[in-house]
């Protein structure tokens, strides 16, 4: 899990101290999309919220229509940096 990849990194003293950082930094990226706002680490990425409008779906084991409600999604676009890093 991502905490303790923080804690066996060795930038931090303890998982506990770890998991305290993490759970810091993961609420203010939640509060920000939460207000509609973007998420933007320049060079390694952005996360925004989109709008996805109700939809006609069919339910594949049936066949039968379905509504499928609206609903906000959150967004990740990796940027150059981190493009770069993983290809």
């Amino acid at each position: 899990d991502l905490v303790t990849l923080f804690a066996e990194n060795g930038k931090f003293a303890t998982k506990a101290e770890a998991e305290r950082k993490l759970d810091a930094f993961l609420s203010v990226v939640e509060e920000a999309l939460v207000k509609g706002e973007e998420v933007n680490f320049i060079g390694w990425g952005k996360w925004e919220v989109k709008a996805k409008p109700a939809r006609v779906g069919r339910n594949p084991q049936t066949g039968k229509t379905i509504q499928i409600a609206a609903k906000n999604v959150v967004k990740f676009k990796a940027g150059a940096e981190l493009e770069g890093a993983v290809n």
